[in-house]
């Protein structure tokens, strides 16, 4: 998907064939292993990766994540993704991605906290404040990020809060960061919606996936007076052409940890759940959930995709051909809030001056707002779906920053 992505791209800017592979291959990709004592006393051993996209505007900036289909593809796939969502938004920063091998809920506390030393050990000749920070991503936390961070500054002898974000405040995390992605994600749907004339207190919505970014939409979402007609996760889908009582299912998935187990009445199968019609459908969970299967039959107006790489290259031709019927937010522009603030978290980790929740919040309003109207003024000029011209934009920003600092001997 990455690579034909890339590859639309750079014949619709009409790139050069020997600029393309500077671009598209990633700096550094590195594979460890990471062996930590079980609390049976074996010694297990996990596969980590970290890649690096490029370096050609700052530091690389990205998530790691714990999963059982995290491999060198995967990853390095999502480091550039990462380059173009992070050039598009302005951010001094190429894309990167880390990861481990594991089902982390097979862990216990101590040995998760045993296996996110080891990665950042591992990691420590590679990674640094200006030359790659992490962040949480699926199956990763505030936690193991704090554990990141206690990790590299006991190497370096000093605290090193801005080797890492997604924090904890107390740590020196920023305040909005968890909510961040999600709170974006119904900012930039508010602003298609103004766009196609549709008032939040007549709206509807489903959203696939219901994790950190998920369930911050469903309830920023509820909170503005849209209908939340349908929600899923990795166990159960909800419909109720009324409306679901979203507070309720919060409270429900923070006390069992999943929605299963909430109603049997309302259950609904989760590709189905897809097809729905409604005003907005927020596919926020895993990559390539909208495929040329169901890309037709979707029936909502607006798609913002809250998720990395949900929508596969074959759909994207057919919402394409849809035109007008269908308003796409793409995922370089739509979950780009979490990396904004993370870099608002990472300015302020190194000034050591902190922000309000409502500054930091505003201040991720504001960009959104600017690239938003990048994107939707390209789109119409070139005439072009919004996702070629946010892909355009992107890269256009790393090309001309390579080509500026020319090649090095």
């Amino acid at each position: 998907m990455c690579r034909q992505q890339f590859t639309a791209i750079a014949d619709h800017l009409d790139l050069p064939e020997d600029e393309r592979d500077r671009l598209l291959y990633p700096k550094r990709a590195i594979t460890v292993s990471c062996p930590i004592h079980r609390d049976d006393g074996s010694v297990a051993v996990f596969q980590g990766y970290r890649v690096q996209h490029h370096l050609s505007l700052g530091p690389t900036k990205g998530g790691t994540r714990f999963s059982t289909s995290v491999d060198i593809g995967e990853v390095a796939a999502l480091a550039v993704w990462m380059s173009w969502k992070c050039a598009l938004a302005g951010l001094p920063y190429g894309g990167a991605k880390g990861g481990v091998t594991v089902d982390p809920s097979s862990l216990s506390r101590r040995e998760l906290e045993a296996l996110s030393r080891r990665y950042m050990q591992e990691m420590i000749p590679f990674v640094g404040s200006h030359t790659d920070v992490m962040a949480p991503d699926m199956g990763t936390n505030e936690q193991v990020m704090a554990w990141f961070m206690d990790t590299y500054s006991m190497h370096q002898g000093r605290t090193v809060t801005e080797i890492v974000t997604g924090k904890p405040v107390a740590t020196g995390g920023t305040e909005g960061r968890r909510e961040a992605t999600g709170l974006g994600v119904v900012h930039l749907v508010g602003s298609a919606m103004e766009r196609l004339g549709i008032r939040a207190a007549r709206a509807t919505a489903i959203v696939q996936g219901f994790g950190n970014v998920g369930g911050v939409a469903a309830e920023e979402l509820h909170a503005r007076g849209v209908r939340v007609l349908g929600v899923s996760d990795h166990t159960a889908a909800y419909f109720d052409p009324k409306g679901l009582d979203v507070p309720d299912l919060l409270r429900h998935v923070a006390a069992h940890g999943m929605l299963a187990g909430y109603s049997n009445e309302l259950r609904i199968d989760r590709e189905e759940l897809l097809l729905q019609p409604c005003d907005v459908l927020v596919p926020a969970a895993m990559e390539r959930v909208i495929t040329e299967r169901n890309a037709a039959r979707l029936r909502c107006r607006i798609l913002a995709e809250g998720a990395n790489g949900p929508t596969t290259p074959e759909a994207d031709r057919i919402l394409a051909e849809r035109g007008d019927d269908l308003f796409v937010i793409p995922d370089i522009l739509c979950n780009s809030g979490g990396v904004i603030v993370s870099y608002f978290e990472w300015v302020q980790d190194l000034q050591q001056f902190f922000w309000g929740r409502d500054e930091v919040i505003g201040r991720l309003y504001g960009h959104l707002d600017r690239v938003f109207h990048q994107v939707t003024n390209r789109a119409a000029r070139e005439r072009v779906s919004t996702r070629v011209a946010a892909m355009a934009i992107g890269v256009s920003k790393v090309r001309d920053a390579k080509k500026t600092r020319g090649l090095f001997p």
